[in-house]
């Protein structure tokens, strides 16, 4: 059984995603904040692989990724410390990338490296449900889960297609427009995770603006069997939080499952 699949068969609670930017604000604070997300409760953990035109991301996570560029982050150097990681921590590990860089280093060569160091599965936001074939293949000859993303004005329809297309979980973005934090959710988000819910017996983790325990809570109980928690995380560390405090953090929206 892979991670992802164990990680949700476990009854009684909904789950907590956190992401970070590999390599932010440096490969060394990375692996410091990566360990506290997972000391504080995170149950996936979510690693963002630095491009330059991150169209799926607002400001924080365009920040963090640009930092990360700028201290010379690499795919290479991302793919050595997952390694390290995975000889310490059990969790669930999913890379966020895009497509540009994963085409230039090959579908196969991509998805070998990422399974190899420790990845269970990728998500690549701009890669439609029409255009993903040959990486779903991939991914699935490699044993990496590719995890769909479908959104607030995905009909039912295509709910049920991405969904199909989709293994691990189904990635429900919870709001219109890019990642990034948010103090109201869409007051539509408990029919949506309804809707995602009837259209697959897969897990449903949303994201795209959830920031506190409260919204965690709310998605939870609305539905939905996971939280993702980014930008939120992000802009502790930004504003210069040291490991500590994004664990205690983490140990709160961790009380909202």
């Amino acid at each position: 059984m892979r991670r992802i699949e164990t990680v949700f068969g476990q009854k009684g609670q909904g789950k907590l995603i956190c992401f970070l930017t590999a390599g932010f604000p440096d490969m060394i604070a990375f692996k410091e904040n990566f360990q506290a997300c997972v000391e504080g409760g995170a149950d996936v953990m979510e690693i963002g692989l630095p491009f330059s035109d991150p169209v799926a991301d607002g400001p924080t996570i365009q920040l963090a990724s640009r930092v990360a560029l700028e201290k010379g982050v690499t795919f290479r150097s991302i793919i050595g410390t997952i390694k390290e990681l995975r000889q310490e921590f059990s969790v669930p590990i999913v890379l966020m990338g895009y497509y540009n860089p994963i085409f230039v280093k090959g579908l196969d060569e991509f998805v070998d490296a990422a399974r190899e160091a420790g990845a269970d599965g990728l998500i690549v936001p701009d890669v439609p449900l029409e255009e993903c074939d040959p990486l779903r293949k991939e991914c699935e000859r490699g044993g990496l889960d590719l995890i769909m993303i479908a959104g607030p004005l995905t009909s039912a329809d295509r709910m049920k297609r991405i969904a199909s297309a989709s293994s691990g979980y189904l990635y429900l973005a919870g709001n219109l427009g890019t990642t990034g934090a948010r103090t109201l959710m869409s007051g539509d988000l408990p029919k949506l995770i309804k809707r995602a819910k009837a259209s697959t017996e897969l897990p449903v983790a949303v994201g795209f603006g959830i920031s506190d325990p409260d919204q965690v809570r709310n998605v939870i109980q609305a539905g939905a069997d996971g939280a993702i928690v980014g930008s939120a995380i992000l802009d502790l560390i930004i504003n210069g939080s040291p490991s500590k405090e994004v664990r205690h953090f983490v140990e709160t929206l961790k009380e909202g499952v």
